[in-house]
């Protein structure tokens, strides 16, 4: 397997201006010898980032970024929450940086005051904490790490990166009963949403990447925010402001593990530059073209949306293109928010993007979604993609345009040099092979969605017999539905998502929405004409 041909090479990225790639002494665009460790659920890693921060000695380093962190959610029980956990580490001497998106209006649902109080916190025990606003109009910073750095064991330094928030609602595990602190969702999820989620817990040399890309954001130097109101509420407030300088960033840990891992990133071109990225940078949606152009035996995906035609006809090219590719996509059954607004656009773009796929596919695509053991709709935001056996991704980006050209983002791809000695060695055919890490990723997430732990390899190795299965599974547990839920429960948690149906009326108004709100384009003009990333 060669690593660049599935990696982007430095000039692939598109974004000379970061340091990101300089970093590696062999001028490859991604670092060698990591370990990375998928943590499905939010409550294994909020018990897991709980211990490793208690870890932390004074002159170690806690680094984060998040969309939402709501002081009060707990890692693992009373006494357990993130503002008082963080603050305990500084006050301990530890130095605690975090990067909050500064959010639009509660009023529409957001988290403005809830990232605010934890920036409070902390600020209060001697760390820092600030609101960032350095988005395009309507974006948000979606960006989802934490670094912590030892400043005398480099063995123990660990970043984690995925899709899984320092906020309420996240805390759930495999039984997928959610989250007893619960955030305002649907109605059809129940007081306490099911919730699906992953992160990578990465070692290695790869942790200093992860770190240099919160420093390129905390070392930007344009104002937090341009917005005259929020500056004058901010001024009154006494909210700090100015970034204090960061220690010198330490020398990558050693080298640990088979993985190669090179971080994928979202940002948009904006009128007000970031230095780091003046034209933005667009490497999510690159390293998934590359990708899939190699795509030939399965694409897996589990995401939150699914929505962007023009992200979905990148995949349908894989599905014309080879005649025997399989794709299997894992959604949430239905949008996270009641309302015509908080659910009608997004259902449009869905339609759009799931039947350019079927067009492309036929029986060859299937999309499902997934309820618990009570036949409650699990809300899936993981953020998840299985090429081949071979390469795969665990981020904070959705399969949107707004996740591949306007909001931040950071996914982590990874290739493992450790092949996989089940059959089939080779399910692509193109001399690869399959891979251990991704393999083992995708019959984890398997053996979850089916219900069966203990289902034998041989049933879920083959791309075919893994189609076969899911869709067996699903038709058995709609069949129980249609049937008045009569009879043993079958196994399995997934059932076949349908398409909403729409109005001519509902599509004439939810479109313009759509396109401007809920899937905009952050991408230079002469890029949007010519559909290029």
């Amino acid at each position: 397997m060669k690593v660049n041909d599935w990696f982007l090479s430095n000039e692939e990225r598109g974004n000379p201006a970061s340091g990101i790639d300089g970093r590696h002494d062999d001028g490859t665009a991604w670092a060698s010898g990591n370990t990375v460790r998928p943590i499905p659920h939010g409550a294994p890693y909020f018990t897991e980032l709980l211990d490793r921060v208690r870890g932390l000695r004074a002159g170690d380093l806690l680094l984060f970024t998040d969309w939402r962190g709501d002081p009060t959610e707990r890692l693992d029980g009373p006494g357990t929450e993130v503002a008082d956990v963080f603050a305990e580490a500084a006050r301990r001497g530890v130095v605690v940086k975090g990067l909050l998106w500064r959010s639009h209006w509660d009023r529409l649902l957001f988290s403005e005051a809830e990232n605010r109080h934890l920036g409070e916190a902390i600020e209060a025990a001697g760390g820092e904490c600030l609101r960032d606003m350095r988005v395009p109009p309507g974006g948000s910073h979606h960006q989802k790490l934490v670094v912590l750095r030892h400043h005398e064991r480099p063995e123990r330094d660990i970043a984690y990166v995925g899709g899984i928030d320092l906020c309420w609602s996240r805390r759930d595990d495999a039984s997928h009963a959610g989250d007893t602190q619960a955030a305002p969702m649907a109605e059809v999820y129940g007081a306490h949403p099911p919730w699906h989620d992953v992160q990578a817990a990465i070692q290695g040399p790869a942790v200093g990447d992860v770190e240099a890309v919160f420093r390129e954001r905390w070392e930007d130097p344009q104002p937090l925010t341009r917005n005259p109101l929020h500056r004058l509420a901010d001024l009154m407030r006494r909210e700090d402001t100015e970034p204090d300088p960061l220690p010198p960033q330490l020398p990558d840990p050693p080298a640990c593990g088979p993985h190669a891992v090179q971080l994928l990133r979202t940002y948009a071109h904006r009128r007000a530059r970031y230095p780091f990225a003046p034209r933005g940078e667009r490497s999510v949606a690159r390293g998934y073209l590359k990708a899939l152009r190699r795509a030939r035996s399965l694409i897996y995906i589990e995401d939150q949306y699914l929505w962007s035609p023009q992200i979905a006809e990148s995949f349908a090219d894989a599905l014309e293109a080879n005649p025997d590719l399989l794709m299997i996509s894992v959604l949430p059954l239905h949008p996270d928010q009641d309302g015509a607004l908080g659910g009608t656009p997004q259902m449009l773009g869905r339609n759009q993007a799931l039947s350019i796929l079927e067009r492309a596919g036929g029986d060859r695509f299937a999309v499902y979604g997934i309820e618990n053991r009570q036949s409650v709709p699990i809300y899936v935001h993981a953020k998840v993609c299985v090429i081949d056996d071979v390469w795969t991704t665990i981020g904070s980006d959705n399969f949107n345009r707004r996740s591949w050209t306007y909001d931040s983002e950071l996914t982590c791809a990874v290739l493992d040099e450790t092949p996989d000695g089940r059959e089939p060695l080779d399910p692509a055919g193109h001399g690869d092979g399959a891979r251990r890490y991704p393999r083992d990723l995708r019959l984890a997430l398997a053996r979850e969605h089916l219900d069966r732990p203990d289902i034998p390899d041989a049933d879920l190795l083959d791309p075919v017999s893994f189609f076969a299965a899911y869709a067996a599974s699903a038709d058995a547990l709609d069949r129980w539905h249609a049937g008045g839920r009569r009879g043993r429960r079958p196994d399995g948690r997934l059932r076949r998502y349908e398409a909403s149906r729409m109005s001519p009326l509902t599509t004439v108004w939810a479109t313009p929405f759509y396109r401007l709100v809920c899937d905009p384009d952050g991408r230079p003009r002469a890029m949007r004409r010519s559909g290029a990333y």
